[in-house]
C-alpha cells in the first residue's frame, strides 16, 4: 500500500518501469487479500478447505490470479530491464509507457482467464477421480497446466534476461576500458545488477518451490484426505505463507531499493511545506 500510495502523488515517477512496479504492488497486494479471505474461511470453517466445497472455489481463484498476475509481472519486469539496457547497444529498441500499459492488460487477462478456468466447469467439486488432496475442488490436472509451465517462465526468462544484461554491461565496460575511458559506473551498475537478480532468484526459489513441490507430491498422491491430515495441510499452509512472503519482498527489492522513490517517501513523510521542499531538494 505504501508502494501504491506514493508512485501515485509522485506524477513524475509515473515511467514504463513505474508502471510495471505499480501493477506488480497491486498484484502482491491481491495476493495477500486473497490469501487472507482463504485464512478467514480456514478459521471459520476448516472442513471445507480440507475436504473441498464449493464456497473455495471463488476464494482459490482469486488466489490463482493473483498469483499468476505477480509472476507475469516479474518476467515483465525482467524483459523491460534487459530491453532498457539493450536499447545502449540498439537505438531502435524502446519501451514506451503505451507498451507498459498494452503489457500490464495482458498480463491481467492472462491471469484471469488461467486463473478462473475452474470458475468456468474445470473443477473436480463432482468428481473423486483427479481430485486434489492439497487444494479441493481443485483437479489435480489443472494444478498441473497451471504450476509446470509458469514454474518454467519464472525462472528461465529472468534467467536469461538478467545474465543478458551483465553480460551487455560487461562488454560494454570492455569496449570502454579498450578505449582508455572510466569504467566505474559499468562496473558499479554490473555489480548491482548481479546483487538484484540473485536477490530475486532466492525470493522466488523460496516462494514457489514448497509449491511446486507440493503440486507435485499430490499428483503422485493417491491417499484420502484423513490420512494425510494433518502433516499435509500443515506444509500447505507454510507455502501460503512463504507466498505471502514473496508479496512483502517484492516492494524491497524492486521498489523500496529504487533512490528516488525512497526520497519521495522521505518527502511524503515530511509535514511542513518548507519541510518538503527541504527534503526535495
Amino acid at each position: 500500500c505504501t508502494v501504491i500510495f506514493t508512485r501515485i502523488m509522485t506524477k513524475d515517477l509515473h515511467k514504463p518501469i513505474s508502471i510495471l512496479f505499480f501493477n506488480l504492488a497491486l498484484s502482491d497486494l491481491f495476493t495477500s487479500f486473497s490469501g487472507f479471505w482463504i485464512s478467514v474461511l480456514f478459521i471459520t470453517n476448516p472442513d471445507i478447505t480440507i475436504f473441498g466445497s464449493e464456497d473455495m472455489l471463488a476464494p482459490y481463484a482469486l488466489y490463482t490470479v493473483s498469483i499468476l498476475s505477480t509472476i507475469y509481472n516479474l518476467v515483465s519486469i525482467g524483459i523491460e530491464r534487459y530491453l532498457a539496457v539493450a536499447k545502449i547497444m540498439r537505438t531502435r529498441i524502446r519501451v514506451t509507457r503505451n507498451h507498459s500499459i498494452a503489457v500490464v492488460l495482458t498480463n491481467w487477462v492472462l491471469a484471469f482467464f488461467f486463473g478462473c478456468l475452474p470458475l468456468m466447469g474445470w473443477n473436480c467439486l463432482h468428481k473423486e477421480k483427479y481430485l486434489s488432496v492439497l487444494y479441493s475442488p481443485f483437479c489435480v490436472n489443472y494444478l498441473i497446466f497451471i504450476a509446470i509451465p509458469n514454474v518454467v517462465i519464472a525462472f528461465l526468462i529472468p534467467l536469461f534476461t538478467y545474465l543478458r544484461i551483465i553480460i551487455i554491461l560487461r562488454k560494454r565496460k570492455q569496449r570502454m576500458k579498450a578505449c582508455g575511458q572510466a569504467t566505474g559506473t559499468y562496473k558499479s551498475a554490473e555489480i548491482q545488477v548481479a546483487r538484484t537478480s540473485i536477490f530475486i532468484w532466492l525470493l522466488a526459489l523460496i516462494s514457489y518451490a514448497p509449491f511446486f513441490a507440493g503440486v507435485i507430491l499430490d499428483a503422485t498422491n493417491y491417499r484420502c484426505h484423513s490420512d494425510l491430515y494433518p502433516g499435509i495441510y500443515i506444509f500447505r499452509n507454510c507455502t501460503a505463507m512463504l507466498i505471502t512472503m514473496n508479496c512483502l519482498g517484492n516492494p524491497i527489492i524492486y521498489t523500496l531499493k529504487n533512490k528516488t522513490l525512497e526520497a519521495k517517501l522521505k518527502a511524503l513523510k515530511c509535514i511542513s511545506i518548507h519541510h518538503i521542499r527541504a527534503c526535495t531538494i
